[in-house]
Formats: C-alpha cells, structure tokens, sequence
C-alpha cells in the first residue's frame, strides 16, 4: 500500500523504456473484424454516425478497419480508445459525444445490455485449437455419462460448434451454452440459466449442482466471475494461449471468506462512498438511488461519487469515506481493493451488511440487475422499521463494539429543523445546510480556466532539458 502513495521515484526512473513492438498484419482482416457482417448492420439500421470501439490491444487495426468500413458501409466513423470504464463495456457517453447512432464493439466484452443505442458486438475469432480442446475434455471427463456445462469466452464463440460436434455423439449429457447480446426475449422456462450473455438449459432433475463446468478461455475476471456465481459445481478449463487443460484448484471458499469479511466492513462503516463504474448499462440509476435508499434506512452517510475508473490514488482523497460500493457491470465490480486505502465492495455485499432480511444461503451474485426492485430473480425487500429501543443489538466480529443493525424509518418529505436552513439568496428562499457536504464542497478543487484577455502574452522562452532531478544545464549558472 505504501507504494501506491508515496514513492521517492528511484524506481520509474531507472526503469528502461523500450518501443512497443508493432503488431504484425493480420492476414485475414475482414475475417477477423467479420467486415461483412458489421457493413450490414451499419446500412440496414440507416446509421449515418457510427463509433467504433476499440479495447487497447486492438487500436493498432482501427485505421484500417475504419477506413474500411466507411468504404463498405457508407457512413461517418469515428475511433473510440480510451474508454471513460472498462474496456469490456460500451461506452455510450464517448460515442454521444460525438453524435454516433450506434456502437460496434470490438474484443471481449461482458455482454451488459445497454441504455440506449444499438450496439453490435463484434469480438474478434482467436484462434482455437479444437482438437486439443477435445482431448483435454476427454482427459479430465473419462466418463462418457458425466454432465458437463460448456462455458467459454466471447474471442472463442466461433469455434464452439465445431466443438459441439466432436464431443455431443461421445458425451450425451454434455450442454453448450449460447451467447445472448442483450437481453433475451421472454421469461426463463424451468432449468434455463440466463447469466453474464451466457444462455443454457439444465435437463439434469438435481438442477445445476448435479453438472461440472468446463471453461475455453484464459485465466481472468471472467472464470472467477463464474466460479463465484456457480460456486457449487467443480469446475475446468482449457487455456487455449498454452494448450493444456486442467482442474481448476482456485480456493472458491477462501475467496468467498474475503468478501464476507469485506461485508463485515461494510456493516461497521457509517460512511459509504457510491462509486459510478458505469453510465451505459442498463439499471444503473435504478440501482443507485436503490443504494441510497437503503443506506438511508440503515442509518448510514452515503455521497455518490463519479471518478472513471477507481485506482488507489483517486479513492485516497475522500479520507472520511470508510468504504466504497462499486456500480459497474459483473466483470468489473470484483474489484481487488488490497491496495486501496478503503475497501470496495459490490452492491450485493453492501445488501447483506444493510439489509436484516437477506441472509446467506450460498448463492455469490455480482449482477447488480438481480438485486433491483421489481421482476429481479434475487431481490428481497426490506424489513419494517424497528424503534432503537427493540432492536436486537449486535457485536461487530472486527472491532468488537456494539453496532445498530436495525433499519430507520424512511425519510419524510417535511421541512427539516430550523437549526439546518439559511437563506440562499434575496428571495428569502430556503436552502438546506449539511454539514458534512459542506466539508466536501470545501475539498473540491478547479481545474485550469482560460481567463481571456486577462493574461499578459509573453514570448516564448528555450526551458530547462532533462528530468527534474538533473536538469541538463544545472550548476552552469553562477550566483
């Protein structure tokens, strides 16, 4: 942590920079891009605006792809790269920004609905070698009657049929899942499993706990994301990058033992920072003043609060926050706040600090979207309010003070005490005074302002070469 703050800068400054080695041309562009596929949506939806977005390993091809598909589709592009979140979502504010009518997406994504613009998600056809693939199916699955669910990542969809139809004839019982953009027409029928883009339907009678899972991809977010969410079923991969197979040995229970006791951070925090990890995605705003409400009748201070992407320098600036819930799509929200100088949490680990009526029954969700009021498969309602002298106290399992854990009235809509008004302008109209907002408001700062006509024109002068720490002409000069 000491490194994240404060740093005598000896590292970055032996640190040896070499030039980036340039991607090597792709022999088959409009394969990989599926330029045809991409044209068509353009001119069939009538766009004349369309952004594309491009994750960083990628933007070496964006010229070239979009000259292309101007050419192809007859419409204005624009290059997204830098995005305001993750890479894996779309960003509809950058591609407004620019008055684009709609989005194609390029790389791997988390398959998060959007708001509001057609989006086509293009992930780019890796490679995959499925004959190795199917070996090492075969190898970690020698019985032929096992149930197996096949999960994979968006870059290696393309070749799952190809799998499919090595493996279905030797493994009756085994079920491929789908990729579903957006979200699916028409409620789940009995045993369909709808999650993170991913649809399949469980024909076993024990349900989803009587299969294994069998995961194409690398190592990252997203086989932890399915590890935690379908914690009861074993799971195995197949790294395609190396060609090997094997039993995925990630403690689930230990993992899940960090974020239960981030849980408990949560309940003995009295200060709650909500973090905007997303602008696009569809719920968000549903969710936001979902968690405000609910830090409200829990009793507890909560300031809303928009940064981009969180990093420990940023979150380090709001000291009086004890900790973070992070809004943001189920890839993202796991986020690994060791470094951080508070904690950061997901929505559903801040429900079961606040809400007395959720318990844990076993089941990780890290889709916000399952928690919203309304038709959400995992939302549980709020309990009645207790008077303070009924509640049942509790002990904190971290500091070991007593706790309140019982839950508020809601907030009324009359007048607050006359203690906290003050009169905003001539008019005599009220404004309401909260001290800790306007400690807040004290912090903030101002970027740089133009000011024009004020500041004098000065010549421009040669400057100082070098680095601060031995400029090239220091010493030189007498006194």
């Amino acid at each position: 942590m000491a490194a994240a703050f404060s740093s005598d800068g000896e590292a970055a400054l032996r640190r040896e920079l070499r030039a980036p080695v340039a991607a090597a041309p792709r022999s088959d562009l409009d394969g990989f891009y599926e330029m045809d596929r991409a044209a068509a949506f353009v001119r069939d939806g009538g766009f004349r605006k369309v952004a594309l977005q491009f994750p960083d390993e990628l933007l070496a091809d964006a010229v070239e792809v979009a000259g292309r598909m101007e050419a192809a589709a007859g419409a204005q592009v624009y290059v997204l790269g830098d995005t305001t979140y993750g890479s894996c979502c779309v960003d509809e504010v950058a591609a407004e920004h620019v008055g684009a009518e709609a989005v194609l997406h390029y790389g791997p994504a988390c398959l998060s609905p959007c708001r509001k613009l057609p989006v086509l998600h293009i992930f780019g056809q890796q490679p995959l070698d499925v004959g190795r693939c199917t070996a090492a199916f075969r190898e970690l699955y020698p019985e032929q009657q096992s149930c197996v669910v096949v999960l994979s990542d968006v870059v290696y969809a393309h070749a799952m049929g190809e799998l499919e139809q090595q493996l279905c004839p030797e493994y009756p019982n085994v079920i491929f899942s789908r990729l579903v953009c957006g979200d699916p027409p028409g409620p789940a029928v009995p045993g369909e499993e709808r999650k993170f883009g991913r649809q399949f339907l469980v024909k076993a009678a024990g349900g989803l706990q009587d299969y294994a899972m069998f995961y194409v991809g690398a190592e990252g977010l997203t086989l932890t994301n399915f590890m935690l969410t379908w914690n009861c079923c074993p799971f195995s991969s197949f790294n395609p990058l190396t060609g090997c197979g094997r039993r995925e040995t990630l403690n689930v229970n230990r993992a899940l033992m960090r974020r239960l006791y981030l849980v408990e951070r949560a309940r003995d925090a009295s200060v709650v920072g909500i973090l905007v990890g997303t602008l696009g995605m569809a719920g968000y705003l549903t969710v936001l003043q979902h968690l405000r409400d609910l830090l409200s009748r829990a009793g507890k201070r909560s300031y809303t609060l928009a940064v981009g992407k969180p990093n420990p320098a940023k979150l380090a600036n709001f000291l009086e926050v004890d900790i973070f819930v992070l809004v943001a799509c189920a890839q993202n929200s796991l986020l690994d706040s060791s470094d951080f100088y508070r904690p950061v949490v997901t929505p559903f680990e801040l429900e079961l600090a606040c809400n007395p009526a959720r318990e844990w029954t076993g089941n990780y969700l890290t889709d916000f979207r399952d928690l919203l009021p309304g038709s959400a498969c995992a939302h549980v309602e709020l309990p009645p309010a207790v008077p303070a002298a009924e509640a049942v106290p509790d002990v904190s399992l971290i500091t070991g003070n007593m706790r309140a854990t019982h839950l508020c009235d809601p907030p009324t809509s009359q007048l607050p005490p006359s203690t906290t008004l003050a009169c905003r302008d001539q008019t005599r109209a009220l404004t309401e005074i909260s001290p800790a907002a306007s400690f807040l408001e004290s912090r903030s700062w101002r970027g740089l302002e133009q000011q024009l006509g004020q500041t004098p024109v000065s010549k421009a002068v040669q400057g100082r070469r070098g680095i601060a720490i031995a400029y090239e002409d220091e010493g030189c000069e007498q006194p």
